[in-house]
């Protein structure tokens, strides 16, 4: 009988412990979502500076970067992590996939050591390029400075034809921003992690083959709100 015992003892403890890492990184994820859907809510309800609601009606995806670290990196560094929800055919935004942000230094123009990030992907050739193994912001894949106020009538023609728009947010700042030599590619390792299994960025953005996990629930709620188009 105690023999049984240890023997049922250990197999439990060899099924916990290769989970646990896992289990780890999954609530980064969770943490990842969290912080991108306040950091949305602030960029859409700002009192002064804010991004026009007519832009987020027509975005096709939206895709926040918490806390992207300001600094020097080698080729290949990472400065940021963060989530993109794209559209679905029901004009809600859909579950969240994982992205990763790197490249050459990145200077705010406002100073401080870190700043928040909001893109739009505003077209299908945007979205095109956010499914890429990875595609670098700059020439055909420009992250033009978005306009801020409560609506974009101050859109300049570059803007408004632009396929991503960006933002960025630090010492309570919420400015344009235009990103040169940045990459951005799907974290595939944090996608796996999220969902439990393999998925690429175009299974859960495009194909919307899986349904929102309830830790994202609120953000991609939040996201679908604010993004509402009119009827």
């Amino acid at each position: 009988m105690r023999t049984r015992v240890l023997m049922l003892l250990m197999a439990l403890l060899v099924a916990w412990l290769p989970a646990t890492p896992a289990m780890a990184h999954a609530e980064k994820q969770v943490k990842q979502v969290k912080a991108a859907e306040e950091v949305l809510k602030f960029s859409v309800t700002a009192p002064d500076k804010r991004i026009p609601q007519e832009l987020l009606e027509r975005a096709e995806c939206i895709g926040v970067f918490p806390g992207v670290k300001k600094g020097a990196f080698v080729v290949g560094g990472e400065f940021g992590r963060g989530v993109f929800t794209c559209r679905q055919k029901d004009g809600t935004m859909g579950a969240p996939a994982f992205f990763t942000m790197g490249g050459p230094s990145l200077g705010w123009q406002f100073g401080g050591q870190s700043a928040d990030l909001v893109l739009l992907i505003m077209n299908d050739t945007g979205v095109r390029k956010l499914l890429q193994d990875k595609f670098t912001l700059g020439g055909e894949a420009a992250a033009v400075a978005g306009p801020v106020g409560r609506t974009a009538q101050a859109a300049t023609d570059i803007q408004l034809n632009a396929q991503i728009l960006s933002w960025s947010r630090s010492r309570g700042l919420f400015l344009g921003a235009s990103l040169e030599g940045v990459v951005i590619k799907p974290n595939k390792d944090a996608i796996e992690l999220f969902y439990e299994r393999p998925l690429t960025a175009r299974d859960i953005l495009v194909e919307h083959s899986v349904d929102t996990p309830k830790s994202a629930k609120s953000f991609v709620k939040t996201a679908s709100e604010y993004s509402r188009r009119a009827s």
